[in-house]
């Protein structure tokens, strides 16, 4: 009768606690400070705290240890056994209770007899009596009853404060496009709901670089496993870090379309991370992913306008008639314009080897920028796909100077031609939408530069005489009139091979057409940056110096003399007629050939083999 009317008190007594707690909103300390009270009374117990359950794990209450050493979580595994027979038990669970009295661990269930608490206390005289009574059975169950209501509770308004902060927090970002100030408030809403958590910031590589919150790049190669599986699953991961001695804690910042990074959370070792914080943490990752989805949508839009237009008037320019040089320095311009690289050349390929384009950044002839040529020139002699480095040092043991870089081959069909490559030193500079904008621009540039260069060679084949690849006379013609208006001076030669239609009538016209190859392979030789040589006509070959007095075009043309007839096989002479203009002279071209046409006929006149010449002076 006694132990029932204790039992009838302490019922009554938690009807209390659990009436006066609801009204404070379920504080976590005031109802257990409340059930201690009561314990104290009716049991004469001096020591009790509560242990949370909460994903498998017993956490005391945070600031509730009456003992000097702190309790330390303990897994449910470890303890289940202990608690088959009944729910409560004196046996030793932590190391330290060895040199304490006995303490009482009472496993509070739900009704579906799952846990949802400890209770530990002091093993007294009046509880040991209280617990041998049908009693017992009942008080557990009460006590669970206060605990689980006063659970629901503490839950409902946990969740209600974390609705709220989440709302803010996705109020707040709904209002900006501005992926700083949502990866700022991200850090902020982390730091106010968990001041002893230090979070970190690890974003993919497509993410804005602009902003001055503090972040890192995710890299498969360098980052921890757990994070690695976090960002690639989509799931929320933890690890133990030994050197620091904090968990680790990795939530993807998911958006509908993909994962734009990890939040981190380092918590500290004796940190019991609850459900509800878990929660908040997943919700607040999820509404952060969202608004970066959303602020990368809206500008990719406008980007998207913008590299239209980029690629539309790069298009333009280039497919207007404008020479391959004039090409390749607009795309050079729009590519710094748009990327931002720090060097840039343009790479031609061609028999002998590899041609760098005078468009290009002169550190490309440099020993290290050669080293990047010959990388991206091995690449595309293996595979045709561009080539995208983000971090060029880790793939040799040697340290560059440029560690991002992008390479991107010209085609010409389905041929590569050339290729361009653009490299900066910060690694992870150039972003996978920059790689894939580079590559359409080049793509849309290479048909252009195609046609350029064929128009080129067109112009060459138009240009030159296809037996001596001499000059042809109307290209002569231009280049003489051009330098008779920009020059001081020059000198005009007219070669005639004596006697070609013997040549031709004994050893016939292939051999004639030898002859003429082999004297025009002599005259490139002497105007190899001087001048032009062209085939005048039929025998007749020409040559033009600019800014070359007629004292040393004699010179020149006397060499010509002694040296065609020994060069030659069957060995042929030539009769030459040399004459010179300056500015003072106020003549035109016609007047420069008619004087030098006289000079080569005197020079006929005068037994072949010769050179003749006229003075300015001597023209009517």
């Amino acid at each position: 009768m006694k132990n029932d009317a204790i039992m009838m008190h302490i019922k009554s007594r938690i009807l209390d606690v659990y009436n006066e707690n609801l009204l404070v909103n379920g504080t976590t300390m005031k109802w257990f400070n409340d059930l201690k009270i009561i314990l104290s009374e009716y049991f004469g117990v001096e020591m009790a705290h509560y242990l949370i359950f909460d994903l498998d794990t017993f956490s005391p209450l945070r600031e509730n240890h009456a003992y000097t050493k702190k309790m330390h979580t303990i897994k449910w595994l470890e303890i289940e056994a202990f608690f088959y027979e009944k729910d409560f038990t004196e046996i030793p669970f932590w190391d330290y209770e060895n040199d304490m009295s006995k303490l009482v661990k009472i496993l509070l269930r739900d009704p579906d007899n799952k846990p949802i608490g400890l209770l530990v206390m002091d093993s007294t005289v009046k509880w040991n009596e209280f617990s041998e009574t049908e009693n017992m059975d009942e008080f557990v169950c009460t006590i669970s009853k206060l605990v689980k209501t006063i659970k629901q509770s503490i839950i409902l308004v946990q969740q209600e404060n974390q609705y709220r902060h989440l709302f803010s927090v996705t109020k707040a970002f709904n209002s900006t496009l501005d992926s700083g100030e949502i990866l700022n408030g991200t850090l902020f809403a982390i730091n106010n709901a968990f001041p002893q958590i230090e979070p970190s910031l690890i974003l993919s590589n497509d993410q804005d670089r602009k902003t001055s919150v503090p972040y890192k790049l995710f890299d498969y190669t360098s980052e921890r496993t757990a994070t690695v599986d976090a960002y690639v699953s989509g799931e929320i991961t933890t690890e133990f870090e030994q050197d620091s001695g904090v968990r680790l804690i990795n939530v993807p910042i998911k958006g509908k379309q993909a994962i734009y990074g990890i939040l981190q959370l380092a918590v500290p070792k004796e940190y019991f991370f609850s459900t509800r914080q878990k929660e908040f943490a997943i919700s607040l990752a999820e509404i952060t992913g969202s608004a970066l989805e959303n602020a990368k949508l809206y500008i990719q839009s406008h980007k998207l306008v913008s590299d239209l237009q980029l690629i539309n008037e790069t298009s333009h320019t280039l497919n207007r008639n404008i020479s391959l040089d004039e090409m390749l320095v607009f795309l050079r311009n729009q590519l710094m314009k748009s990327f931002l690289p720090e060097q840039i050349c343009f790479v031609f390929i061609e028999e002998e080897g590899y041609r760098v384009s005078t468009a290009s950044n002169d550190y490309f002839h440099t020993n290290e920028g050669q080293l990047y040529i010959q990388h991206v020139a091995n690449h595309f002699n293996k595979v045709k796909d561009s080539l995208f480095i983000a971090d060029f040092n880790r793939l040799t043991k040697l340290k560059y100077g440029y560690r991002s870089l992008v390479a991107v081959p010209l085609k010409e069909q389905n041929t590569i031609t050339g290729f361009s490559i653009v490299l900066h030193k910060e690694p992870y500079y150039f972003s996978f939408d920059a790689f894939k904008l580079m590559q359409s621009l080049i793509q849309h540039s290479s048909l252009a530069i195609s046609n350029s260069t064929l128009r080129n060679k067109l112009q060459e084949m138009v240009n030159r005489d296809h037996l001596t690849n001499l000059f042809a006379r109307k290209y002569l013609d231009k280049y003489v009139e051009s330098s008779m208006i920009e020059d001081d001076r020059g000198v005009f030669a007219l070669i005639d091979i004596d006697d070609f239609k013997q040549v031709n009538d004994t050893y016939g016209h292939q051999i004639g057409d030898e002859i003429l190859k082999q004297i025009a392979s002599i005259i490139q030789k002497k105007v190899v940056e001087k001048g032009i040589g062209a085939r005048w006509g039929g025998e007749e070959l020409a040559l033009y110096y600019a800014q070359m007095t007629l004292e040393e075009g004699i010179e020149t043309c006397k060499q010509l003399l002694v040296s065609i007839p020994l060069e030659t096989n069957p060995s042929v002479t030539v009769s030459i007629g040399v004459s010179s203009w300056e500015q003072r002279n106020n003549i035109d071209f016609r007047d420069l050939f008619h004087q030098t046409d006289i000079a080569l006929y005197k020079a006929k006149n005068k037994g072949k083999n010769q050179l003749s010449f006229m003075e300015v002076s001597q023209l009517s």
